[in-house]
């Protein structure tokens, strides 16, 4: 059996305005305390979603589900017209008809198992007419160039979450944000791993991606696994990244995962920290998918970038060049300076 952490998170205040009356309270009339009461919950509300009161996209539920298993299903909470005009423009970008040049990073799909041409191939570009591209966007070079998927990596539901996670006084980062694609009876096998620790080079670690299926997503065509309730372990290295021999015997990876199967459309809250991976694709139609790493405003690049180990350097650049380097914010929260 997994040696799970018993702990709990931390980052999350439940906000029932419902269920948060006090009793004990003889300030005032019933009527006064109720409305007091509710005039804090609304700013509250409106502070987790950048001043829209309204914002129940992610329930109770979800952030109880979230909380033990470390990933929940949101369903489609992004409209189907966004979701069209996202179709079309992984195949423009595919096809060269939208071309971002170096600001978009495009690796095709080297198939079988993940070695060293994964790491190596990860280049800005256009490589070719062709729906053969495993990944396209990454860490400084992704998809927050388009406004497409800028449009959706920025709607209210996504600001919420970040908001429970992050505070609502921060402001939000994406890390990198990307298209994930397993071509037809192609695709890599993506080993055991973790977001995150010293192989990303940050001086803080994201907590949470959204994993958004632009196809159905199934156990035949490479649908991601997770390890349930491994995000409770936190890092299980200092490298992070792809997990040891020893760590995944340790967890007790094999006799504990699931396939996460997902319908097109819906998106997926994940924790970084919780044990993922997928595998290849054997159907004849493409498994795509829209991934968005949320992170802390705050957050920089290490300088210089920590040494990992096995390989006895730090990890890859990718698109971020400047030490000290900041992430591009989506979200902005509008703070008196004091």
């Amino acid at each position: 059996q997994p040696l799970f952490i018993k702990r709990s998170l931390s980052w999350r205040v439940p906000l029932d305005c419902d269920k948060q009356r006090s009793s004990k309270s003889t300030m005032g009339s019933p009527t006064e305390k109720r409305s007091m009461e509710g005039e804090i919950c609304k700013a509250a509300k409106a502070a987790r979603c950048g001043g829209v009161n309204s914002c129940n996209f992610v329930s109770d539920r979800h952030w109880d589900e979230f909380r033990e298993r470390g990933y929940v299903n949101l369903g489609k909470v992004i409209p189907a017209e966004l979701l069209e005009r996202m179709d079309r423009r992984v195949n423009d970008i595919m096809d060269g008809t939208v071309n971002y040049g170096d600001k978009l990073m495009m690796q095709l799909d080297p198939g079988g198992a993940y070695g060293d041409a994964v790491q190596s191939e990860q280049t800005a570009g256009h490589k070719g007419a062709t729906r053969a591209y495993r990944k396209i966007g990454e860490a400084g070079f992704g998809l927050e160039c388009d406004d497409v998927f800028r449009e959706a990596m920025t709607l209210p539901v996504f600001r919420e979450a970040c908001a429970e996670v992050y505070g609502p006084h921060a402001d939000i980062a994406v890390y990198r944000a990307m298209l994930f694609n397993k071509p037809a009876e192609a695709g890599t096998d993506l080993p055991w791993h973790q977001d995150g620790g010293d192989w990303w080079g940050l001086d803080r670690d994201p907590l949470i991606f959204v994993w958004t299926a632009l196809d159905d997503a199934t156990s035949k065509n490479g649908c991601v696994q997770v390890v349930p309730g491994s995000h409770k372990l936190g890092l299980l290295s200092r490298r992070g990244h792809t997990l040891s021999a020893e760590t995944m015997a340790k967890v007790g990876v094999t006799g504990n995962a699931v396939n996460v199967e997902v319908a097109k459309g819906e998106s997926v809250l994940m924790h970084n920290f919780l044990i993922h991976r997928s595998g290849i694709n054997l159907t004849p139609a493409p498994r795509r998918a829209f991934s968005v790493n949320y992170a802390d405003g705050r957050t920089r690049l290490q300088h210089p970038k920590p040494v990992v180990q096995p390989e006895g350097k730090p990890g890859p650049d990718l698109g971020f060049k400047e030490p000290g380097q900041a992430l591009p914010i989506v979200f902005a929260q509008d703070l008196p300076p004091f």
